[in-house]
């Protein structure tokens, strides 16, 4: 797949990037879900490919991660593992960005045993519970929330 743009809800932030090949996800964590006010959906793009250009920030939200919005309207833009090593600097961009999400399909959710009981998508995918992304994922001295 090619370099996708996006924009924020207001216009203010585009970002450009090359999505990983692969599917979105969806992180049910309380952060993302607090963030973005459901499940967070998003691809992975490419180390290096993100470019944005308007008022983007940035936040720490944990001692691995760290997310953006657009400073206008709030959308979320990014979530960014900050964390040494081997995943340092992946960077997942919120799908609603992206004209038809980058025409990629949903095929893992996160933090499925945190997922409110209403919420449910269609299909099936990998599913992973809040124990086994932090198996995967943290660093030893980390816990928690991404």
């Amino acid at each position: 797949m090619g370099e996708v743009t996006g924009q924020c809800m207001c216009g203010a932030v585009t970002v450009t990037a090359v999505p990983v090949p692969g599917t979105l996800g969806a992180c049910h964590c309380d952060m993302c879900r607090r963030w973005s006010s459901g499940a967070f959906i998003a691809f992975e793009a490419e180390m290096g490919s993100v470019k944005v250009e308007g008022p983007a920030r940035t936040i720490t939200t944990s001692d691995w991660a760290e997310r953006a919005f657009c400073t206008e309207c709030g959308s979320p833009l990014w979530y960014r593992i900050t964390m040494e090593g081997s995943v340092q600097r992946q960077t997942h961009l919120a799908a609603g960005l992206f004209e038809n999400a980058a025409g990629l399909d949903l095929g893992l959710e996160v933090y499925i045993d945190k997922k409110p009981e209403g919420y449910a998508f269609a299909g099936e995918r990998k599913r992973m519970t809040e124990a086994e992304v932090i198996a995967e994922y943290a660093p030893p001295e980390a816990g928690g929330q991404p």
